[in-house]
Order: structure tokens, then sequence, then C-alpha cells
């Protein structure tokens, strides 16, 4: 009788254990596919995996072009020669010649620069291999303001685009643009809606841009034009991208494809939708306003900057050895 209680004990014993062993085992395995996720959603920007050897420079339109030139200034100083190439791309602008005649007066200003007009107004033009030479020796290209759906329709997927492309991932090349030339960067633009209605929803007019930076979105003129609810609607239906709206005279230098530094004298906002609580965008009809929670909204300026991978805001002092001044 003893020997089969001390058996039926033991073996409570051994299930009880097999049974905290079992829950221990859930548990760890719980606590690692929490982590796993905590994890996971660290890494809601998977920019640019292979990371981009050239520098992207947006600029947010109407830069000093005839005084102190800070900002195309500070873009020359980024070129590691005497005597930098500078191709200026004026698909954006229906007045090619008079952009050209100012970015070549502006770049002059700024130092003994080369400076060329390209005036690619046609597909056929995009895949001109005769032009290839210019943007393979390019130091910087540079796309003017105008309207995003000219460089899109225009230049994507064309030779000179895809090469432009390839030189910005595997080459030290800094790919710029001022107003529509930045706007058309990213993978997803911004090509039309008036900043006093597009707190409604549907009146942000969105397409595809030319694909240098994923999971952001560029807007211009930004203050100045009243379009803060644009980037927002954006956020509202997709937040995982964050929102980037240069002001005029504002720019910001993108390294790695994903460490912003912020130029010129105006202001940058940064719409930061990780944090998200909640959007009625999906249960309102077309035209009604749009209600978000939780929406994080930083603004930089000259010297401070942002961590697009980690969503973190960069001080002046966070800068310091994320310097490209080695270029």
């Amino acid at each position: 009788m003893k020997e089969t209680n001390n058996m039926k004990e033991a073996n409570n014993k051994k299930e009880t254990n097999n049974k905290k062993e079992t829950n221990n085992k859930k548990e760890t395995n719980n606590k690692k596919e929490v982590n796993n996720k905590k994890e996971t959603n660290n890494k809601l920007l998977p920019i640019n995996e292979n990371q981009p050897q050239g520098l992207l420079v947006a600029i947010g339109g109407k830069e000093d072009k005839e005084e102190v030139l800070e900002i195309l200034t500070t873009l020359i100083s980024l070129v590691n020669s005497e005597t930098p190439k500078i191709e200026v791309i004026t698909t954006a602008t229906n007045y090619p010649e008079v952009a050209g005649r100012e970015y070549i007066a502006a770049f002059s200003r700024g130092g003994e620069n080369s400076v060329s007009i390209l005036n690619i107004d046609t597909r056929e033009a995009a895949n001109d291999a005769g032009l290839l030479g210019r943007i393979i020796a390019a130091d910087i290209i540079f796309f003017t303001g105008g309207d995003q759906l000219r460089i899109t329709s225009i230049l994507a997927g064309s030779l000179l685009m895809e090469e432009i492309k390839r030189r910005y991932l595997e080459e030290h090349c800094i790919i710029a643009g001022t107003s529509a030339g930045a706007a058309a960067m990213s993978r997803t633009m911004i090509y039309g809606g008036a900043g006093n209605e597009t707190h409604q929803k549907g009146t942000v007019h969105v397409g595809d841009g030319i694909g240098l930076i994923d999971n952001v979105v560029i807007d211009t003129h930004f203050l100045e034009r009243g379009r803060f609810s644009r980037l927002m609607q954006i956020l509202s239906m997709n937040p995982v991208n964050v929102g980037i709206g240069l002001g005029e005279d504002a720019g910001i230098i993108i390294e790695g494809g994903h460490i912003i530094r912020a130029i010129g004298t105006g202001m940058i906002v940064i719409l930061d939708g990780q944090n998200l609580m909640y959007s009625n965008v999906a249960d309102i009809k077309f035209d009604e306003a749009i209600a978000m929670e939780n929406l994080i909204i930083h603004t930089i300026v000259e010297g401070h900057g942002f961590d697009l991978k980690g969503r973190k805001y960069l001080r002046p002092g966070d800068l310091s050895n994320l310097s490209v001044s080695s270029w």
C-alpha cells in the first residue's frame, strides 16, 4: 500500500513538474513571440536595405538663389571636387530656359562649377543612350520645380532614370531636387490637393514617385501653403509612412537612406504615425473630415535631424558623429 501511495505521489509530482515545465516553455515562447513582435514593430521602415552610397537632398522650394545661397552652397560643399559637375534637369517646368538660366547663374555664384542643363521633355529623350554619359559624369543631378507628374510620366522607368537610381545606390553621387523635384523622390508621391480641403477624405491626389526612398512621403512649400492636412491624410491611410513637410528655403540631406539632416533657413515638419492609435478614415464617406489619435509631430531646423529607421529625433549633439563632411 505504502509503495503504491509512493508511486502515486511520485507520478503526481512528475505530472506537476511536467505541467510547470510546459507552462514555463509556453510562457518563454510567448515572451519570445511578444519580443519578436516588438522588434518587428520597431523595424517599420525597411528603407533601402542595401544602404545607398549616394545622398538625397530634398528642398522645399524657393531656395535663395541670389544672396546667401545657403542651401545651394551646402549642396556644392558635399562634393569632393574643386570643380563639381552639375546637371540640372528641367523636365518638371514649362519654362525650362528660364529655370536653366536661373540655376546656371545661382550655381556659378557658388564657385567655379560646371553647370549644364538637361531639358528632357519626351520619353524618347529620356531613353536616349547618348545622354547617359552626362548622367554618369555628374557629381550632382538636380531636378527643378514645376509639376512632379511631368517628372514621373516622362522619366520613370527610362534609361536615364534607371542610371540615376543605380548611381544613387552604388556611387558617391548626389541627387537633389526642389519643390516638384523633391516631391517626386519618394515611392509614394503627392501631386495635388488644396490645403484648405485636404482634411477631408479623398481630397489628396497620390501616385507613384520615382522611388529613391520608401515609406516616406515628401511635401513642399509646406508651411507657406498650409499643407499639413495633406500629409496627415496620407498617414491616416497608412501609418507606416513618415511624412516630411519641407518649408520654403528649407531642405534635408538624407544619408544612408535614413539619416536626415536639416539645412537652410526654413523649417521642416515631420509627421510620424508609428504610434497611431485610431483613425476614422476607413469608416467615413468621401469629403468627410478625418480624425486621428496620437499622431507624432516633430519640427527640425538647421543642425537638427531625424533617423527614419529608428524613428528618433536627432539633436545637434546626436548628429556630431553622423557628419557627411567627409564627402
